[in-house]
C-alpha cells in the first residue's frame, strides 16, 4: 500500500475561484502536493456564489476540476461518478447540498475506499454541533474513516474525539511555493499597513478593532483594506478599500506595504492553532506580518523576530509608530526563511500522504451506485 498511487475524489467550495472562498489556495497548495507525489485528484465543486464567474486560475494541470449545476439530481451525479476512486474527501463549506453530500458519501465507503470528513472551519463546525444537538453531522462524525481540519491544534482534536471521531488530524496551512513568493513592489499597494479579508460575521469586530480603529488614532500613516464586502464599511480616510483581490496580485499585496496584518476570527483564535492560509502567503512573500494574538504562534514563527504579535488595536497602533523599514524587512526575511524550511505544502503532503496511505478502511461491502444514490 506504501507506493500506491490514489486516486481520490474532493467534494469543496471551489479549487478554481478565490471569490467569497478562503480555502481556495489552502485546496490548491495540497491538492497540487498531493499531484506532485503521483496521486490523482478529482475536484467536484458547484456552480455557486458567482464563483466561476470570478476564476482566479483556469483548470489546473495538478487536478480534474469538475463543475456541476448546483441542483440535488447534479450531486447525485457527482456521487456516482465518484464511486470508484480510492479515496473520497467531503470537506465543509461547499455552500450547496453540505448535509446532503456529508451523509451520501459515507455510502462509499468499502475496504477500498477511504472517506473522510476534511473540515475547513473547525470552530465554527464544532460550535454549531455543541449548540445543535440534533444536528444531522453529530450522527456522521463517528461513521467516518478519518477527520482532517484546516488547523486547531489539541482544542480541536479533543472536541471531535468527543464527538467519538476515529480519528482527528490537523493539516496545518502553509505556502504553496508555486504560486506566492517575493516580487517587485507595486506602487498601488504602498502603505503602512494593509489587510486583506472577506466581510465575515465572526470577523467584522475583530477588523475594527485591530484594523479600522488603528486607521483612525494614525492619521498620517496609510492603510489599504481588499477582500469581499467592506465597500459600505465607515472608514477614516487614510484606509483605501480596493475590493477583492486576484490570487495572481497576492504576492505584490504583500510585498509593498511596510507591514500586512493578520486577523483571525473570532472562532478561530479562541481555539487557537489555526494560522490563517494569508499568513504563509505573506511569508512567502517575505512579508512583514503583524498578527493577532492566538495560542499556539510559536508553533509555526517564533515571536519579535520572525512575526510581529499584538493583543489589542493599541498594541498595533504601538507597533506601528516603532516600526523602522529596516526592522520589517528583516522581521520579513526571517519569515520566508522559516517557511521554507518548515511550513510549505510539500511538508504538509508528507504526514498527508502517510494518513491516506495508512488509515484502516471501514470493511464493508460498498453499495451499488444504483442502490446508494436514489434521489
Amino acid at each position: 500500500m506504501q507506493n500506491k498511487k490514489l486516486n481520490i475524489a474532493f467534494f469543496g467550495s471551489s479549487l478554481v475561484s478565490a471569490y467569497w472562498n478562503g480555502a481556495a489556495t489552502y485546496y490548491r497548495g495540497i491538492v497540487r502536493a498531493l499531484h506532485n507525489r503521483g496521486h490523482q485528484v478529482t475536484f467536484y465543486e458547484p456552480d455557486a456564489y458567482q464563483r466561476q464567474e470570478n476564476r482566479d486560475i483556469p483548470d489546473p494541470e495538478y487536478a480534474k476540476v469538475v463543475v456541476y449545476p448546483a441542483t440535488q439530481e447534479a450531486v447525485y451525479q457527482m456521487l456516482e461518478d465518484a464511486a470508484s476512486a480510492d479515496v473520497v474527501v467531503k470537506a465543509s463549506g461547499v455552500g450547496v447540498f453540505d448535509e446532503l453530500l456529508e451523509a451520501e458519501v459515507l455510502k462509499l465507503q468499502s475496504q477500498n475506499c477511504l472517506v473522510i470528513f476534511w473540515d475547513v472551519d473547525a470552530p465554527a463546525t464544532l460550535d454549531r454541533v455543541e449548540n445543535d444537538p440534533a444536528d444531522p453531522f453529530r450522527a456522521h462524525v463517528p461513521q467516518y474513516d478519518l477527520i482532517l481540519t484546516y488547523g486547531g491544534g489539541d482544542p480541536v482534536i479533543n472536541a471531535y474525539a468527543k464527538l467519538v471521531a476515529k480519528k482527528c488530524v490537523p493539516i496545518y496551512n502553509a505556502l504553496d511555493t508555486a504560486t506566492h513568493y517575493p516580487v517587485a513592489p507595486e506602487e498601488r499597494f504602498q502603505c503602512d499597513l494593509a489587510f486583506l479579508g472577506n466581510r465575515l460575521p465572526d470577523r467584522e469586530a475583530r477588523v475594527e478593532q485591530f484594523f479600522l480603529d488603528v486607521a483612525t488614532k494614525l492619521p498620517e500613516q496609510q492603510f489599504i483594506i481588499g477582500g469581499s464586502g467592506w465597500g459600505d464599511k465607515p472608514m477614516s480616510a487614510n484606509v483605501n478599500y480596493i475590493g477583492h483581490v486576484y490570487t495572481k496580485e497576492h504576492n505584490a499585496f504583500n510585498c509593498t506595504p511596510k507591514a500586512v496584518l493578520n486577523i483571525s476570527r473570532e472562532s478561530m483564535a479562541r481555539y487557537g492553532f489555526s494560522p490563517a492560509t494569508r499568513v504563509f502567503e505573506a511569508a512567502g512573500a517575505s512579508a512583514c506580518i503583524i498578527t493577532d494574538y492566538w495560542e499556539g504562534i510559536d508553533f509555526f514563527f517564533e515571536p519579535e523576530t520572525e512575526i510581529l504579535v499584538a493583543k489589542d488595536g493599541a498594541e498595533v497602533a504601538e507597533l506601528l509608530q516603532g516600526l523602522t523599514p529596516e526592522r520589517a524587512k528583516a522581521i520579513g526575511e526571517a519569515a520566508y526563511k522559516k517557511v521554507l524550511a518548515q511550513h510549505t505544502y510539500g511538508h504538509r503532503a508528507d504526514e498527508l500522504e502517510q494518513l491516506l496511505l495508512t488509515t484502516p478502511r471501514t470493511a464493508t461491502a460498498a453499495p451499488s451506485s444504483a442502490d446508494a444514490f436514489v434521489s
